[in-house]
């Protein structure tokens, strides 16, 4: 009975990490993932800081 006990805590540990695995790369139904949504909000920041910069000297020169 201790074997069988041995042998199925790896058998747990398997179905464990399958069924963490398949949660950790489920595909995301935000939209909120992803390079081009990482890189539209950089523009947008970038965009924010210059107009920042701007309003604070007082000129249009970039």
């Amino acid at each position: 009975m201790a074997s069988l006990a041995w042998l199925l805590i790896p058998l747990f540990a398997a179905i464990g990490a399958a069924l963490w695995g398949s949660w950790a790369t489920r595909a995301r139904k935000s939209g909120r993932t992803g390079d081009v949504t990482e890189l539209a909000g950089y523009a947008k920041f970038r965009a924010a800081m210059e107009d920042s910069a701007k309003a604070e000297t007082g000129t249009d020169a970039a």
